[in-house]
């Protein structure tokens, strides 16, 4: 047995060089590649790491994926899956990686779903992964949600997303600009949500280079002030709530204020904000009134 490795020698080699390389989620890292080279769930290989390797496959995947790592990919990229409020998701280098703070969003809008009853109509609007969509459509399964980005490769992400979830029969996924009007036909919603790119565009190059340098920045940039999409969507979309339709924002950092400004001067009213569990103002929401 001289020379012959366990799988967990093999795993504890690698967190011990992303932990000694300053990587701050080394342990959770280590095991999510370690599951990828196995094809695994990461409890089915803690279950299993103290069998023997074959051969070299498991340690050479490894030491590519720990490579990459260090050079600072993200290891939602490497593994190419994530999770997101329970759920797994594909993901790729079309769209951005879900961050706890996107959960406030969800949150909020299964809670005003709750409250609304059976039947809801959702737009996702920016959907990207599908990630707030179908934590949506998971949870309220009543609701009808349309996901809609203007990216062919994004959507492509998202229905298999929905695939992975069984989430296909009150999901639908759309190609849509989020930045002009609504296309013909969209119909109407209860509620639109949106995590759209907010990063001020001169701010984009100064990200950690996991972001900068691998996420995309289609989704990130969102002009001069990072307001662009706020004020494009708040005027051009809210034409396709229901009367008394909520739209619902995820925003940066001290963004809050000018995002409930946009939205009181575009005829919204009972403005409401959310905090993440840090006190920033993660969340706005207004509701819209129409004349139909």
């Amino acid at each position: 047995m001289i020379g012959i490795k366990t799988y967990s020698e093999v795993y504890l080699a690698v967190r011990k060089t992303l932990r000694e390389a300053g990587i701050e989620s080394s342990d959770l890292d280590s095991r999510l590649m370690a599951a990828k080279a196995t094809g695994k769930s990461v409890s089915e290989f803690l279950r299993d790491a103290r069998l023997y390797v074959g051969d070299d496959t498991f340690e050479n995947q490894m030491n590519d994926m720990m490579r990459r790592r260090l050079e600072g990919e993200p290891v939602a990229y490497i593994t190419g899956q994530w999770e997101f409020y329970g759920l797994p998701l594909i993901i790729t280098e079309d769209v951005l990686i879900p961050r706890d703070d996107t959960e406030v969003l969800v949150n909020e809008a299964i809670e005003l779903l709750k409250a609304k009853g059976a039947n809801t109509r959702v737009l996702d609007l920016c959907c990207g992964s599908g990630c707030i969509g179908l934590s949506i459509a998971h949870t309220i399964r009543s609701a009808k949600i349309v996901m809609a980005d203007i990216s062919a490769k994004a959507l492509s992400v998202a229905r298999q997303n929905a695939m992975l979830n069984n989430l296909t029969k009150n999901t639908t996924c759309l190609e849509a600009d989020a930045m002009e009007s609504p296309p013909m036909l969209f119909g109407r919603f209860d509620l639109i949500v949106c995590n759209p790119p907010y990063i001020p565009t001169k701010d984009v190059e100064e990200l950690d280079i996991s972001v900068k340098d691998y996420e995309p920045h289609v989704a990130l940039d969102g002009g001069e002030d990072g307001l662009d999409f706020y004020q494009a969507i708040t005027k051009n979309w809210k034409e396709v709530l229901k009367s008394g339709g909520t739209l619902m924002f995820e925003c940066g950092i001290d963004q809050a204020s000018s995002i409930a400004d946009i939205l009181r001067s575009n005829g919204f009213s009972d403005i409401k904000k959310y905090k993440d569990t840090l006190g920033i103002e993660r969340v706005v929401t207004g509701k819209y009134i129409t004349s139909i």
